[in-house]
């Protein structure tokens, strides 16, 4: 598990994909947007509930601590560098994700919308609907 920051309109409107990922595939399994509150994980963890999750790899993100048990909570970069990488080919694809770009959404629904379409088009394999 893992979250990523990005903003729309301005970088005072920040929003963070909160996200998990099956460790060996890295296949995302389940995703969530908002901000780096509790209640946010608590809303991927309950998306993961159905998946019956044996252990749990994440950052020193106090919130994992917190919210999960330490029984089947693993911290460290070593397990993360997947997920890590998945960040990397968010920015590099969605150029309103870069750091430095003139490219960023002006609506919160519109950038996660975007997002969401790109996991599930790269990651899922499924198409959009045609609209026509």
């Amino acid at each position: 598990m893992d979250e990523m920051w990005s903003f729309y309109h301005d970088k005072a409107h920040q929003i963070w994909l909160w996200w998990a990922v099956e460790h060996t595939t890295n296949t995302p399994v389940a995703f969530t947007f908002g901000t780096r509150e509790h209640k946010y994980l608590d809303e991927l963890l309950e998306l993961l509930k159905p998946f019956n999750i044996q252990k749990v790899y994440s950052d020193n993100n106090f919130a994992y601590d917190k919210r999960i048990n330490h029984d089947i909570l693993e911290i460290g970069k070593k397990n993360t560098q997947k997920i890590e990488r998945d960040h990397l080919t968010l920015r590099t694809r969605i150029k309103r994700l870069a750091r430095r770009s003139i490219c960023f959404s002006k609506d919160k629904t519109i950038h996660e919308t975007v997002i969401a379409s790109f996991i599930n088009i790269f990651f899922w394999n499924r198409d959009l609907p045609d609209f026509n």
